[in-house]
């Protein structure tokens, strides 16, 4: 059964959003209760980039507040973009130092999960570690790559995206840590991920671009690095060489069951 239909709140022309009463309450609730379940499972650096961005909690917080302190950090910055962008223009934000972020947030019968990424979702989930220049380093070439990449490879190429960027894992000296965006903005994914139940390899690009992923349920395969510098190492490799093997071996048998085909 599809969900709410989200649109984007109009940004003034400071770069501000004039939120509502509830949707400020939902971001607090959002904040308290994943401020809980992500200790002893985010990575150090997430928690420092939290330290640095000091959200509010009381409120949403607002895009040009925040780019203020990302720009002294790493040169990067959050774009306000409606609630879907293509994915040039995507790539083309992430290659000019710009994060896109929608401006909505989940309505409160959806708090648990929305298939969209919200406001939550971009700035709770992705910011901190935009503060980390090897993680920053890592968007803003991808985003470069990707705008290189024949157009209908991209959506292969995003594996190694979605593989770190939202759903990485990091090995740490304490044990593996979660570094994704779309696991420490999700109170069912950060449960999740550190348990006994999915399976974690180690990231290796060929293995990466070869495994196909949904985007509509928790995930039960995750790659680890071992350092955020690894990130930046993984496009020093000839990553559209390894695109056209990926292609030409074939994708992995999938760890997840066909999608349910609805009634019409």
């Amino acid at each position: 059964m599809k969900g709410h239909t989200y649109i984007s709140r109009p940004v003034d022309q400071h770069g501000y959003v004039q939120w509502s009463d509830e949707e400020n309450k939902t971001w607090s609730i959002l904040v308290e209760r994943q401020s809980k379940i992500i200790e002893g499972k985010a990575c150090d650096a997430f928690f420092d980039g939290l330290a640095l961005l000091d959200f509010p909690t009381d409120r949403i917080p607002q895009i040009p507040d925040i780019n203020r302190i990302l720009s002294k950090a790493t040169g990067w910055g959050v774009e306000p973009v409606p609630a879907i962008i293509q994915p040039k223009e995507f790539f083309t934000l992430l290659a000019n130092k710009r994060f896109p972020a929608a401006t909505f947030i989940r309505i409160p019968e959806e708090i648990d999960y929305i298939e969209e990424p919200d406001i939550f979702h971009e700035i709770y989930g992705h910011t901190p570690l935009l503060s980390n220049q090897n993680y920053a380093d890592f968007m803003e070439k991808f985003g470069k790559l990707a705008l290189q990449a024949d157009p209908k490879d991209r959506s292969r190429l995003f594996r190694l995206f979605w593989f770190t960027i939202e759903f990485g894992l990091l090995n740490t000296e304490s044990g593996l840590r979660a570094y994704g965006g779309g696991i420490l903005s999700s109170i069912g994914e950060t449960q999740f991920c550190l348990s006994d139940k999915p399976t974690v390899q180690p990231f290796d690009v060929l293995t990466v671009l070869r495994t196909p992923y949904r985007i509509d349920i928790i995930q039960p395969l995750y790659f680890a690095i071992n350092d955020f510098s690894d990130l930046f190492s993984i496009l020093d490799q000839d990553i559209l060489g390894l695109l056209s093997t990926s292609k030409t071996l074939g994708n992995h048998s999938p760890f997840y069951p066909p999608k349910e085909k609805q009634a019409s």
